[in-house]
């Protein structure tokens, strides 16, 4: 005689119809942050260079020249943080996982022989992670804002080539924390095409109309040459070999500057 079946219900981590709903969301948002963080320990992994660019600039596109040195720069950085003597992996190119110049990106990373960082979102037209990204570090994000704090989270310096809202929106939000020293370290901000930028962005008039003051125009740098980008990465950036956790940006409350190295409170 066969027992008759259960009627209890799975446990609540398991069922899937409670982690979808509305009161699972809590749930969902903690584990976009606590399964990176877990994989990033697991893996070494504690500064990024992240790059921001459109998806559609496409290699064989018009603008196709932004994306074959997308490519280059991601390979000096990737070439240049090998060099470097370390038991952890530095200065690990980081992108959005999709086309363009994430591809870009995580292929010139990955040329260089490198490891790779995507951060893929979930979209109703389906944005697939490109085939660069090194398989563990391959991540899927539903939510922006989970993805967005991942991009800040780690980041030691961000490149944006040209974009459109979500390169905006994904800039701005950094310029934001560098603005309000939510940051603590000074984080490199380089715009990547010069032309492109000032025509989009009339950061000038904004200090002009005062809704941002003449200093916030040192938050970034404008370039248009791979070599010089990355003599400007360089310059700014100085390596902790002794480091041995993931260098986590603290959110800090407002109070006098830290000076640059001090350790987060």
């Amino acid at each position: 005689m066969k027992a008759p079946p259960s009627m209890s219900r799975p446990v609540a981590y398991k069922d899937e119809e409670f982690l979808e709903s509305d009161d699972g969301r809590s749930l969902r948002i903690q584990a976009e942050y606590l399964d990176p963080l877990r994989i990033f320990r697991l893996e070494h992994i504690r500064d990024t260079i992240v790059f921001f660019g459109s998806a559609r600039l496409a290699r064989d596109g018009p603008f196709g020249s932004y994306y074959e040195e997308a490519r280059k720069l991601a390979y000096l950085v990737t070439t240049w943080s090998k060099s470097l003597t370390s038991h952890v992996h530095q200065y690990i190119v980081c992108s959005g996982g999709g086309g363009g110049i994430m591809e870009a990106a995580n292929r010139g990373a990955s040329e260089a022989g490198g490891r790779t960082i995507g951060l893929n979102i979930g979209l109703p037209h389906e944005q697939r992670p490109n085939p660069y990204i090194t398989r563990e570090l391959s991540f899927q994000f539903r939510y922006f804002f989970m993805r967005k704090l991942w991009f800040a989270h780690l980041a030691r310096a961000l490149i944006a080539f040209p974009g459109g809202f979500g390169t905006l929106d994904e800039l701005t939000e950094i310029l934001t924390l560098a603005q309000t020293r939510k940051f603590d370290r000074h984080i490199p901000v380089l715009l990547y095409g010069s032309r492109y930028w000032k025509e989009i962005v009339n950061f000038d008039a904004l200090a002009r109309y005062g809704m941002i003051s003449g200093e916030d125009l040192k938050l970034f740098t404008y370039v248009d040459d791979p070599d010089h980008a990355l003599a400007l990465l360089k310059s700014a950036l100085t390596p902790e070999p002794d480091r041995r956790t993931p260098a986590i940006a603290s959110s800090r409350t407002p109070g006098p500057v830290k000076k640059q190295g001090s350790v987060p409170q």
